[in-house]
């Protein structure tokens, strides 16, 4: 039976400019990274070290040679917010590219980009 989800993978071009987005502009924060010194390098980043769920950021390029089968397409992700609001204006004005916010059926939401134009979505949930 599974019971949670540990680590959504997140292929990206540029590890390091993904690193900096997701602790610098979004707040995220490294909690480990490995390098097998054969190309194959992951970190993995999390909203909090007790996070119950993590991404692994992997390079795109490495991991197409060694698994072509594998769809490295973006995940479409949504996150959650206490305080919608505030992190729109906090990531407006780090200059992450976002949407407006929507009123859905099931809460306020808006999409916002990663530095490789990858689209995420924020709801807010109290």
């Amino acid at each position: 039976m599974i019971n949670k989800l540990g680590q959504i993978m997140l292929y990206v071009n540029n590890q390091d400019e993904s690193v900096k987005f997701w602790t610098e502009k979004v707040g995220f924060s490294v909690i480990s990274e490995e390098d097998n010194g054969q190309g194959l390098r992951w970190i993995e980043i999390a909203p909090t070290k007790e996070a119950e769920t993590s991404f692994v950021l992997h390079n795109k390029e490495f991991i197409a040679k060694m698994q072509p089968e594998l769809n490295l397409g973006t995940p479409s992700l949504m996150f959650y917010s206490e305080n919608l609001e505030q992190l729109y204006k906090d990531f407006s004005d780090k200059n992450i590219t976002v949407g407006e916010i929507v009123n859905m059926p099931s809460g306020r939401v808006f999409n916002f980009a990663d530095n490789e134009n990858n689209y995420f979505a924020i709801m807010e949930k109290k």
